[in-house]
């Protein structure tokens, strides 16, 4: 399973809001996304996802796609 991990990347960077997201996405990355796009990101994990949009948030939050989604493998039963 993927965990979306943006809230935690966000906070270890010191950014709080939507939008001090959306003006560094501007500022670093040239990227321009719109209020409700932000809040989907920060609310909910994202079934897809736009390149585009991944590479911004990449150079913007100064991270890679493996600090956004952390993998966790599916638990395995134990055979009794």
């Amino acid at each position: 399973m993927l965990v979306w991990m943006l809230r935690k990347v966000m906070a270890d960077r010191g950014i709080w809001s939507g939008a001090a997201l959306a003006r560094l996405l501007k500022e670093k990355a040239g990227y321009e996304i719109s209020a409700p796009s932000i809040s989907a990101l920060l609310n909910g994990q994202p079934k897809q996802m736009k390149a585009d949009t991944l590479d911004a948030l990449c150079t913007a939050l100064e991270c890679t796609p493996n600090d956004l989604w952390v993998h966790t493998p599916p638990s395995q039963k134990k055979e009794t």
